[in-house]
This record gives C-alpha cells, structure tokens and sequence, in this order.
C-alpha cells in the first residue's frame, strides 16, 4: 500500500514539533526575569490603579467620622500583536530523504527567530525607558523622576542625574525605593529584589554584589549591599539591552511590569496541492507593558 501525503504529514509533524520545542525550551527565556506572565481572553487587556486612602485622621468626641473616597489614578493598555514564521520542504526534497538534514537546521533557526523576537519585544520597554521612551499610564516614560500622584505630589523611579553601575549609585537607589509613596501620600515599604544589567557591566556586579568587602579600598569594610541582604535575588544579565551603561532594578511592588500571553506559541504543518511542498509555522500572541512604574528602578548611567 503506498504511502499518502497525509500519513506522511502525520509521520514528520511529531518530530518537527520535538526539534523545535528543544531548541525553544534553551533560548529567548530572559523576559521572564523581569516581567511577571498573565494569560489574556481578550485581543487587549487594560489594567486601572486605584488610588486607595489617604493616612487616617484624628477623630475628636462627638464629632463625625470622615469619609474619604478612592479614585482611578490611570489605565495601562497592553495590545496583542502577533508573531508568526514559516518555512516550507519541497515535494523533490521529501522524495530524495532529505527530510532529516533540512528540517533540523530550518526547525532551529525557525525557533531562533521567534525567540529573538519576543526578547527584542520584551527588552524594547527597557531599551526606551528613559527620555525620549514611550509614555505609559500616567502620561511619562517608564524611569521618571515625576510621575504624578493623586495627592499632587510625584515618585521618582531614577536618579536625578544618570549614575553608572556603582557602589554609591546602587545604595542610593536602594535608599530611594524604600521613600516610594502610594497615590495618597502614604509610605509602601517598596525593596529591590534584583539588578538586570546587560553583559558589558555582568563583572561590576559580580564585585558589587557578591564580595565580602567593599570593592576597591583597603580599609577592610564589609560589603554592606551583600551584608543586608539589600538586593536578595542578586543580578541577572539581559543580553537584549542595547545601552552598556544602563542597569536596572526589580522591586517587589506588584502588578509592575506585564507580559500577557493571548495565545501561546503553537506550530501546525500541511501541504500545498499544487507544489507538493510541506509547510510548517510558527506562531503565537502576546503583549508586553507597564502596569506600575513602580515596579522597577533604572539609570540610564553616566553618558
């Protein structure tokens, strides 16, 4: 009984699926370090802060209770796109058992170009953080030292002035999370949890984080950032940052930064009649935005 162009689909289709999930499964996984995962039903999702209560009053004998009213601040918007490749195995091809050899070099790059490009997506909201950067919830770029507050006052999630990868620079904006205020004014105990650096300041952080002394004296102090535990999950390197001075920190204020996936990354495969050729593809939907500045601290450092 000869073979069908279908059951011959059906033969090559589990073994495509199995190279590309390998080759997937080892790259374009960064993002995760920096942006918390939903899934979306919708071909959008909006997220609305609230602005909560302002500190409780004194309330005098026999006078009456004040009643205070919580507010929308602003709406983030994450908007789906889609990202999709393919790649095609002609009938002469298939005839001649080349199979094995084209479809694993096609299968990895196919992985490699749909994983670039979710962590070119994902980096984008880092790489334009700054000046110039897209604006997000509350009308400025993701790093600003005035984002608005409903009680008229601002958070800043930056230096005043660009400071490079260093001791004093990564204690002062430990220092400077920890006065982090809700909408109203009111104090949010915000803490870093990890640096994210690009590859050229991976050593700076090794010696800032991860040495028992200070770096770079001699008068036998303790490394105070490692000694308090200020930055507990320690660094990780992003290589889809295109500033090498830049760094970042997470903080653990929910609800930051967000990555929603509407359909997961999904492959399919079927013949063209009038070629014979095999196609396969990849393809999948997400988003990736800014719930809550406050999720994250960055310089864009010196120069």
């Amino acid at each position: 009984m000869a073979i069908s162009r279908a059951q011959l689909l059906k033969e090559l289709l589990p073994g495509l699926n199995a190279l590309f999930g390998l080759e997937y499964a080892r790259y374009g996984e960064e993002h995760k370090e920096i942006y918390e995962t939903e899934t979306s039903e919708r071909s959008f999702e909006e997220e609305t802060k609230l602005s909560g209560f302002s500190a409780a009053p004194v309330k005098n004998e026999g006078s009456a209770i004040q009643y205070d009213n919580a507010q929308e601040a602003w709406t983030a918007r994450y908007t789906h796109e889609t990202i999709a490749m393919g790649f095609s195995v002609t009938e002469e091809a298939m005839e001649d058992n080349l199979y094995d050899s084209l479809s694993s070099r096609y299968t990895k790059s196919l992985a490699r170009a749909m994983a670039y490009t979710k962590q070119v997506k994902a980096a984008y909201v880092l790489n334009n953080a700054f000046t110039g950067g897209p604006t997000y919830g509350d009308g400025v770029v993701l790093c600003s030292t005035a984002h608005p507050l409903v009680s008229g006052g601002t958070n800043s999630n930056r230096p005043t002035t660009g400071a490079d990868l260093n001791e004093t620079s990564l204690e002062n904006a430990v220092i400077q999370i920890a006065g982090w205020t809700d909408e109203r004014g009111l104090l949010i105990a915000a803490k870093p949890k990890k640096l994210i650096v690009p590859p050229s300041l991976m050593f700076v952080a090794t010696r800032l984080l991860e040495t028992e002394l200070r770096v770079g004296t001699t008068d036998n102090d303790i490394n105070a950032l490692k000694n308090n535990g200020s930055i507990p999950e320690g660094y990780r390197v992003n290589h889809f940052l295109t500033d090498t001075n830049a760094w970042f920190l997470m903080t653990d204020v929910p609800n930051g930064l967000k990555h929603f996936v509407r359909t997961p990354l999904s492959t399919s495969m079927d013949g063209d009649f009038d070629t014979g050729n095999v196609r396969y593809k990849a393809r999948e939907r997400y988003s990736f935005g800014v719930s809550d500045p406050l999720g994250i601290f960055g310089s864009p450092g010196s120069s």
